[in-house]
Formats: C-alpha cells, sequence, structure tokens
C-alpha cells in the first residue's frame, strides 16, 4: 500500500509538471530579431509574435507583416493594442490558423525609399531574413500585411505594389490622402516627401493613386479589410474612398467606421476583427 501511494504521489507531481509546461505552451511568445540590412547599412530590428505551440520544426506558419505609426514603435502593437493576448485568443477560439505575426521598426520613414531606402529594406531583406530564421510561409498564400496609420499608407502600397506577395491586407486607420495631407499631418513635416520642405510632386509620386493602374493591369487581387474611428474626419473619409474604389473595381473589401479617433483605442478594439479578415486567406 505505502509503495501504491508513493507512486501515486509521484504521477501526480509529474502530471503536476506536465500541465504547467503546457500551460506556458499555451500562451504564444513575442521576441526581438535584430540584423544587418543591405539596403539600410545598418542594424535594423524587428519585434515577433510566436504563436502557441509554435515548432521551429515542423509545417511553415503562415505570416502576417504588421507596420506601425508614424514615430511609434515595432512594439506598439503588443504594448498598446495588445496583439498577443488577442491572437492568442483568437488562435485558442480557432477563429484564425496559429500565425507568426513580424513588426519592424519603421521609425518616421512612411515605408518608402526617401530618407532611408526603408521600402527596399522591407521588400528584400526583412522577408527573406525572417523567412531564413523562423518557420513561415514564402508563398502568397501564405503571407499577409497591415498597418495603422502610417503603417497603413506603407502596407497599401505594398499591396499595391507587389499584389503577388501578400494575399491580403489590414488598414488602420490608413494615412492615405488621395489629394495632399491636411496641415497637421505628420507626413508634411517628417522629410520624407520633399527635400527641405513638403513637395506635393513627391507625395502623389509615392502615393497609392499612382500605384492603381499598375495593380489592376495585373491578375493578383489583394482582399483589404479598411477601418477608422468617426472622429478622424479626414481619414475616415479616405477610407471610405478607398473601400469604394475598391468595390467599384470588383477587389474584395471591408470598411468598418467605429466610434473614436485617431488611438490605439480605435484600433486595439480593431485588431480582432481584422485579423479574422485578414488571415482568411492564409492556407
Amino acid at each position: 500500500m505505502r509503495r501504491l501511494l508513493l507512486l501515486l504521489a509521484a504521477a501526480l507531481t509529474l502530471g503536476l509538471v506536465a500541465s504547467a509546461h503546457a500551460n506556458v505552451d499555451d500562451d504564444g511568445s513575442v521576441l526581438t530579431r535584430t540584423f544587418r540590412s543591405a539596403a539600410l547599412q545598418r542594424d535594423w530590428s524587428y519585434t515577433v509574435y510566436l504563436p502557441p505551440r509554435y515548432n521551429a520544426e515542423g509545417a511553415r506558419y503562415p505570416v502576417l507583416y504588421l507596420l506601425h505609426g508614424n514615430a511609434g514603435n515595432a512594439n506598439d502593437w503588443i504594448t498598446q493594442g495588445h496583439l498577443q493576448t488577442t491572437a492568442d485568443a483568437l488562435i485558442e477560439r480557432h477563429e484564425i490558423p496559429p500565425v507568426v505575426i513580424v513588426m519592424p521598426q519603421g521609425g518616421t520613414d512612411w515605408y518608402v525609399d526617401r530618407k532611408e531606402r526603408m521600402q527596399s529594406a522591407f521588400l528584400n531583406d526583412l522577408l527573406p531574413d525572417v523567412e531564413a530564421h523562423f518557420a513561415v510561409s514564402n508563398q502568397r498564400a501564405g503571407r499577409a500585411i497591415g498597418g495603422v496609420s502610417m503603417g497603413g499608407f506603407g502596407a497599401l502600397r505594398f499591396a499595391l505594389l507587389e499584389p503577388g506577395l501578400f494575399c491580403s491586407a489590414m488598414l488602420l486607420s490608413p494615412a492615405i490622402y488621395s489629394n495632399e495631407p491636411p496641415l497637421n499631418s505628420a507626413a508634411r513635416y517628417v522629410g520624407v516627401f520633399g527635400d527641405r520642405q513638403f513637395d506635393p510632386r513627391v507625395w502623389h509620386a509615392l502615393n497609392y493613386p499612382a500605384l492603381w493602374h499598375g495593380y489592376f493591369a495585373r491578375t493578383w487581387r489583394v482582399p483589404m479589410f479598411i477601418a477608422a474611428g468617426d472622429d478622424d474626419l479626414t481619414i475616415q473619409a479616405e477610407a471610405s474612398a478607398l473601400y469604394t474604389q475598391l468595390r467599384r473595381a470588383q477587389n474584395p473589401a471591408e470598411l468598418r467606421i467605429v466610434d473614436g479617433g485617431h488611438t490605439w483605442d480605435v484600433w486595439r478594439g480593431l485588431i480582432g476583427p481584422a485579423l479574422k479578415y485578414t488571415l482568411d486567406c492564409v492556407k
């Protein structure tokens, strides 16, 4: 009897240890990687969310690239957007597949090749580095993109410029301004769209309408989740106009206008539905 009790106690202890390890595995993890970017000619970092029970030796995971806003930080998605807890919950409920989410540090470059060669760094340096160091898809059907504010500007450009790379896009309050940015927009004073002062010609050359014809001349279509707060008057109008243009061109899109302004209080609440829509395309 004493031996039986000892065996039961040992089994219970092992069970508790296994359970504790299972609980740890049930949470996603966040880490940072730094590598040398040839386009930027400097070290560059990005934050990575790995889903629960991530297995580097198994099948490749779909990957979502998320771009932050002007003067923001790659970690804003985690610290202010609560991305990790939202993704963990959606994966646990099988509402999205297990996904790796990559968040590069973009500064105030607006993801174009002006102040720094940020567009080239993203397309030519970041994607290959992520695919070499993490078990992620290197195919269009397993790769999506998104962004907030300035990051929405960049995500829309990349989706239209390289639709063969991304199967879907999420644009949260995208700072796209089909005409010109308002006077209070960061686009006017970050030193990207002009050498010494804002130059409308540079803005129009790099904004999404300049990519429209080339995008629709190709065979791929990128479904887009577009959202903004109703107090963010100019951007919600631009978001609505983009949605209308896409739908008229028979490009899949979803639009959500919610209460609030140009803040993480709005974007935090949109991340869940945005992830579900955007990751519906991955295989």
